[in-house]
C-alpha cells in the first residue's frame, strides 16, 4: 500500500501499507459494552469509537444485503480514480476469486465499474449492484478505517553528522539464512551498509519509522528536488505493533495511544529508541516511483476515494460502498457518512476483514486528518446483480 495513518499502524490491530507509496497502516482503542472486550483488540476499546454494539453476529466473511437506496454521489475526482481502476481491471487476466463464502471474478469487478461509470454519466440509472457487508473486526459488521497520507521529508543525498539515516531499497539478496535482516539488524547494527542500496539520508531513525508504516512519502532534497518513494517490498519479518506494545508495558495509556504520543514517547527516551522499534522487526523497502502516489495496483491514488484492504479479503479492483466515519477538528465522532471507495492499494498493518485504510492525500493537511481516524464504520463490497458467466476449464 502506499501509505496508511499512523495510529492503526502502531495499535494492535493487524500491520503496514504497501503503499506502492503506501503507505502502511495504525490502530485504535474504543469503550466498549461487556461483550465487546472479547470481540475486538483491547487496544481498540476507547470510548465513541463509532462501533455498533446492537448489530447481529454472523458466522461469514460477507453477508449478502440489497443495495441501499440512492449511492453517495462522489465529485469529480472519483471519476479520474475510478478510470486507473478501469484501467488496472482491463490489464489483469480474468480469474475466479474466493472470498470465503463468497465467490467472484475479475469480470465481476469490471461490471461493477462498468455499472457505477454508467450511473455516474446517468444518474437516473441505478447501477445494477448487489451490497456484500464485510463481517469486520467482531462478526457484527464493524470495520476500523483509519486513515492514512504521504509525508513529505526533508533528506540528503550523502550523509552528514545530521542526515545519517538511509532509506533503502531492497536487497538483491538474501542472508545465508534464506531472509532479510531485520528492523534492528539494519537500523542499528548496519546490516545493509556497503551495498548501494541508500536512496537518501534523513535526520531521523523516527521519522524512517513513520515513513515505514505509512508505505510511501515524498522526500525532497537539500537542493528543491522532490522524489516520490513508493512502496518497494518488505524484509518478511512478522509486523508487531508499536502502540500495542508501548501499552502493554504501561508507557503510554490506552486512551492516549496516537501516532502523535507514539511519537513524542520516543522522542523523549532516544535511549530507548533500539528496544522498542526493535520490537517490530518488520522493514519496509523503497522504490523510487513516478510523481503521483502509486497504490499496489500499481495505479495513482485518488485523495479521500482510494484505500488499503487485505486482498485476501477485498479484491484490489474492488469498488466498495463505506459507512466512513466523520469527525470533528479534535477528533471525536460526530457521525457516519456514506462513500464510494476505491480498492487500490495494500498494507502489512492492513489484515483480514476488521480494518481498511482510508488515503486522505500528501502534506501536513493530510496528515492531520490521517491520525485522527482510528474508528469503526462499515463496508460493503459490491458486486454485480448479473455476475459474469463461469468459464469451465478443461481438465
Amino acid at each position: 500500500m502506499i501509505f496508511s495513518s499512523f495510529i492503526r499502524h502502531f495499535l494492535p490491530t493487524k500491520a503496514p501499507h504497501r503503499f506502492l507509496l503506501r503507505p502502511l497502516c495504525l490502530a485504535s482503542f474504543v469503550l466498549l459494552s461487556s461483550c465487546s472486550v472479547n470481540e475486538i483488540d483491547s487496544s481498540n476499546d476507547f470510548e465513541n469509537n463509532g462501533r455498533d454494539t446492537t448489530a447481529l453476529k454472523r458466522e461469514t466473511l460477507y453477508l449478502k444485503e440489497s443495495l441501499p437506496p440512492g449511492l453517495p454521489m462522489p465529485d469529480d475526482s472519483f471519476q479520474s480514480g475510478l478510470q486507473q481502476q478501469i484501467t488496472y481491471l482491463n490489464r489483469i487476466q480474468d480469474k475466479t476469486l474466493l472470498l470465503e463464502n463468497t465467490q467472484t471474478s475479475v469480470a465481476d469487478l469490471r461490471i461493477v465499474a462498468e455499472e457505477i461509470n454508467n450511473w455516474l454519466q446517468n444518474p437516473a440509472q441505478q447501477p445494477q449492484l448487489i451490497a456484500h457487508q464485510l463481517a469486520g473486526q467482531d462478526q457484527r459488521g464493524n470495520v476500523q478505517i483509519t486513515g492514512y497520507y504521504v509525508p513529505i521529508l526533508p533528506v540528503r543525498h550523502l550523509p552528514d553528522e545530521v542526515y545519517r539515516y538511509p532509506l533503502y531499497r531492497k536487497p538483491a539478496q538474501r542472508n545465508a539464512d534464506g531472509k532479510y535482516p531485520s528492523r534492528e539488524e539494519i537500523d542499528f547494527e548496519n546490516a545493509l551498509a556497503g551495498q548501494g542500496l541508500e536512496i537518501a539520508y534523513t535526520s531521523s531513525l523516527i521519522d524512517n519509522f513513520f515513513l515505514h508504516v505509512q508505505g510511501s512519502g515524498v522526500i525532497e532534497y537539500e537542493d528543491g528536488e522532490q522524489k516520490l518513494l513508493s512502496w518497494g517490498g518488505v524484509n518478511g519479518h512478522a509486523y508487531r505493533s508499536l502502540g500495542k506494545e508501548l501499552i502493554e508495558r504501561g508507557e503510554i495509556d490506552r486512551a492516549d495511544i496516537s501516532a502523535q504520543s507514539i511519537r513524542q514517547w520516543l522522542s523523549n527516551n532516544p535511549d530507548r529508541n533500539r528496544e522498542i522499534l526493535s520490537t517490530n522487526p518488520s522493514y519496509l523497502f523503497f522504490s523510487e516511483g513516478p510523481t503521483s502516489p502509486i497504490g499496489a495496483a500499481n495505479v495513482p491514488l485518488t485523495p479521500l476515494y482510494s484505500a488499503a484492504v487485505d486482498p485476501n479479503v477485498i479484491p484490489l479492483g474492488s469498488i466498495l460502498l463505506a459507512q466512513v466515519p466523520k469527525l470533528d477538528t479534535y477528533g471525536n465522532l460526530i457521525g457516519h457518512e456514506f462513500r464510494l471507495l476505491l480498492a487500490q492499494d495494500k498494507g502489512g498493518a492492513i489484515k483480514g476483514p476488521g480494518h481498511i485504510d482510508w488515503y486522505q492525500g500528501i502534506g501536513e493537511e493530510a496528515h492531520f486528518h490521517a491520525g485522527q481516524l482510528k474508528h469503526f464504520g462499515k463496508v460493503w463490497l459490491l458486486l454485480p446483480k448479473n455476475p459474469a458467466p463461469v468459464k469451465l476449464i478443461a481438465q
